[in-house]
């Protein structure tokens, strides 16, 4: 498995912009689709987005397509999101999640390491 360490959340206005970062340490990172999940208090984990071990396929979340877009550097094992137009119900805390294999899926329960999580947390 890959050990995954999220950075970058924060408090931000409604409108602006985060990056969100996940460093993988261990095994090959490459051989991993990774995704993104988020968390609001008292509510279900829900699926973000998610990108093939290559980088070369992305899928998101109905709810954030157009705003956010998640990439990858193999080379410098990480997967990043970066959040445009961020609205108050995108605030959550955000998990990077990795499953051994190409492709992603959207149920949290495929993914077999995650990280501690990182909150964003979107003002009005």
């Amino acid at each position: 498995q890959v050990q995954l360490v999220e950075s970058g959340g924060g408090l931000v206005q409604a409108g602006g912009s985060l990056r969100l970062s996940c460093a993988a340490s261990g095994r090959t990172f490459s051989s991993y689709a990774m995704g993104w999940f988020r968390q609001a208090p008292g509510k279900e984990r829900e699926f973000v987005a998610r990108i093939s071990s290559s980088g070369g396929t992305t899928y998101y979340a109905d709810s954030v397509k157009g705003r956010f877009t998640i990439s990858r550097d193999n080379a410098k094992n990480t997967v990043s999101l970066q959040m445009s137009s961020l609205k108050p119900e995108d605030t959550a805390v955000y998990y990077c999640a990795a499953r051994l294999g190409k492709y992603g899926t959207t149920w949290y329960g495929d993914y077999g390491s995650w990280g501690q999580g990182t909150q964003v947390t979107v003002s009005s």
